[in-house]
């Protein structure tokens, strides 16, 4: 899989391609759905704006601390973002913080935004995986070519996987497949009438968490500190952090109003 478009004048890399497609369709859903609960476009495209460089710049950090001895040695390498290593967790760590102090400053419903931003992401996740799949990476152990037809996978995929005449795991397609169910998901509980705010943020953080996990037990290219991967300890922070949000959300929060901006 080649993992450039060569125009001659320019090189465009396809990992760079959805990773822009991700942010695009995740930022018009949570610009599109903002708009009816009363808040302005050019309040949450601002919003948006700082929070996706703050973001991408915390994704890049997170991924470099772990990899701390190969880029000493290549620094030139860390500006690279193009050839991959853009780590999920770090992006939302630093965009997190950015986004809190922010509406807390405006005087805004923290709560409230985060549930718009979840689904947008989790929608963004779910394509900007992609990007991996043409970089060759974020994938599982070797596998044979009769495993991964047993598994039902579309043969652009399985052709995909063969990496120097190795098949492997598309562990990117699971993980792009569970981000999709769990929008789903979302936005179908956003629709019941008991819905109350912060819940949707919980049910994110359980349900992108759960997944990564399981998933991550398979990965070749895991980030470690020392003898675990960091990505299954961040996804037990947040998955707790997901259970206790939702019934504070549950016990303490108020019902969605359309066009209401009120306080928690």
């Amino acid at each position: 899989m080649n993992p450039v478009i060569d125009l001659g004048f320019i090189s465009i890399h396809w990992y760079s391609i959805f990773i822009f497609l991700g942010i695009i369709v995740g930022g018009q859903l949570i610009i599109k759905e903002s708009k009816k609960f009363g808040f302005e476009e050019d309040f949450i495209v601002n919003l948006l704006f700082f929070s996706i460089i703050i973001g991408i710049i915390g994704a890049r950090l997170y991924f470099v601390l772990f990899n701390f001895g190969y880029y000493l040695s290549n620094p030139i390498e860390i500006f690279m973002v193009w050839n991959g290593g853009l780590a999920i967790h770090g992006g939302i760590i630093a965009a997190l913080m950015f986004i809190i102090i922010y509406l807390y400053k405006k005087k805004v419903n923290i709560l409230l935004i985060l549930d718009f931003l979840v689904v947008g992401l989790i929608i963004g996740q779910a394509i900007g995986r992609w990007g991996n799949f043409f970089n060759g990476e974020a994938h599982g152990p070797s596998t044979t070519f009769s495993a991964l037809q047993d598994m039902h996978l579309p043969n652009f995929i399985i052709e995909g996987m063969n990496l120097d005449g190795t098949y492997y795991i598309p562990t990117f397609f699971f993980e792009s497949l569970w981000c999709i169910l769990g929008f789903i998901f979302l936005i179908l509980f956003r629709r019941f009438k008991k819905n109350k705010i912060g819940m949707l943020t919980g049910l994110y953080l359980m349900w992108y968490s759960v997944g990564r996990f399981f998933i991550e037990c398979l990965r070749t290219d895991s980030l470690m500190f020392f003898d675990l991967r960091i990505a299954q300890i961040i996804s037990l922070i947040m998955f707790i952090s997901g259970i206790i949000l939702f019934f504070f959300s549950y016990k303490k929060c108020r019902l969605y109003k359309e066009g209401d901006l009120k306080d928690v």
